[in-house]
């Protein structure tokens, strides 16, 4: 099992500052039972605190084996290869991971200058969202009334793309024998420098659709086809 959390959006513990980061360390350590949390996520960027002192704060954590490896979380591509800069001019611990949204709904965000440059430092990425708030589930469809929290933010990717990505995810999850949810997941777990999607389930029910992912490969094929339906718009 690798735990990984993050810190910086805690109501009481926001931002990045060397003293932040300790407490809320301990306080994940506290509340999770362990010695050490394998990956420790700064979850969004801190303009107002200098690169150094976060890194710093984050390096003594690693010194003291209290964590492991360090990733950033919402990021954008200047700040993060500035932070790794940071970190290679300073000895301190570095950035082994980015978090980020990034889905067949949404590509434009990550793929280009943030997507090269985790290509070209060696990174690795756990995108969040992985499902599109749940759209790519298959359960929101034209005339369909879902229960969900979430609702209405899935509801708001049925439009002409959302309409063509689930045909495309109907054509390939048949192909397999296997659910839209899967299909989306596999599509996602194909792309470069992605480790591991990151998507949630509410029942446990929900769970096998998410861990047979493990399973399926795409061919180059349909992966060009699910490309072609979820291609940002130029």
């Amino acid at each position: 099992m690798i735990i990984a959390t993050k810190v910086g959006m805690h109501p009481k513990l926001k931002g990045l500052s060397a003293k932040t980061i300790a407490a809320a360390a301990e306080n994940s350590l506290k509340r999770l039972g362990t010695d050490y949390i394998d990956l420790y996520y700064a979850h969004a960027d801190d303009e107002k605190t200098p690169l150094e002192e976060t890194l710093g704060a984050f390096d003594a954590l690693v010194r003291e084996g209290k964590v492991r490896y360090i990733a950033a979380s919402n990021y954008t591509a200047p700040r993060l290869a500035q932070a790794l800069a940071v970190s290679d001019r300073d000895g301190l611990a570095r950035y082994v991971a980015l978090q980020q949204h990034y889905n067949l709904m949404e590509r434009g965000k990550y793929e280009g200058e943030l997507a090269d440059l985790v290509i070209r430092e060696r990174l690795s990425s756990l995108p969040y969202f992985a499902l599109a708030s749940g759209f790519l589930t298959g359960k929101y469809r034209p005339d369909s009334k879902v229960e969900s929290q979430r609702a209405e933010t899935a509801g708001a990717y049925l439009n002409e793309k959302g309409i063509r990505v689930l045909t495309a995810l109907d054509e390939v999850a048949a192909a397999h024998g296997i659910s839209v949810t899967t299909t989306a997941l596999a599509w996602l777990a194909a792309q470069p420098t992605v480790a591991a999607p990151i998507a949630s389930a509410r029942t446990t029910e929900q769970l096998p659709d998410l861990l047979r992912v493990a399973e399926v490969r795409l061919s180059n094929a349909e992966l060009q086809r699910l490309n072609q339906a979820s291609a940002p718009a130029s």
